[in-house]
């Protein structure tokens, strides 16, 4: 349980620093004049369309787990800390055997201002956070009040987290090399959910 809730926040920590959801609202608020407040609100939208659908779709991965849960009595201990270590093992393999994603501003046919926004949340909605999904399949098979809790931790620290990123970057004021970070953010990904795999073995 402890692993489970710690691989949670250091993935939607890392989810979270990762520019490629944030970075397009920043590209067209520049583009289309925005200011920055905003700014910080449609990154609201967008990161809360993200979560929204993350967590659904975890909600529907938490009955998989609980309905194993109840059949196999080994599910938690042993079937899923397997599936983390390796899901975590394909996104080390993925990191190594894959195109990386370079962070660049797709070109856009000039829309209304509510048209861009609502293609924003509907991309971001369209497309959820894979990473974290194995923790919900493996909360499944402990308590509802586990998912509860990784839903919570999941969305506060991601919507927060862009907000915060995506208004400093707007304002010119974060200097990182994010092409860096997003480069490596498969291998942390799997290592991660390695090593979370390795302790609920023995940490519960």
């Amino acid at each position: 349980m402890i692993s489970i809730i710690t691989g949670s926040i250091i993935l939607s920590i890392l989810h979270a620093a990762i520019p490629n959801h944030w970075l397009p609202v920043i590209a067209i608020g520049r583009r289309e004049k925005w200011s920055v407040s905003e700014v910080r609100r449609i990154t609201f939208y967008a990161a809360s369309a993200h979560g929204l659908s993350t967590i659904l779709l975890g909600v529907l991965l938490s009955m998989i787990g609980a309905a194993l849960s109840e059949s196999i009595n080994s599910f938690t201990h042993w079937v899923g800390p397997v599936i983390l270590i390796l899901i975590g093992i394909i996104f080390i393999y993925r990191h190594y055997h894959h195109k990386h994603f370079h962070i660049e501003a797709p070109q856009r046919k000039r829309r209304t201002r509510v048209k861009l926004i609502l293609a924003l949340v509907l991309a971001m909605f369209l497309s959820p956070c894979m990473e974290i999904e194995a923790y919900f399949l493996l909360a499944g098979g402990t308590g509802w009040w586990l998912v509860a809790l990784i839903a919570g931790i999941y969305l506060v620290i991601s919507v927060t987290g862009m907000v915060i990123l995506s208004s400093l970057a707007y304002k010119s004021v974060l200097k990182m090399n994010w092409h860096s970070l997003e480069h490596n953010a498969g291998i942390i990904t799997g290592i991660t959910l390695v090593a979370t795999g390795i302790l609920a073995f023995f940490v519960h």
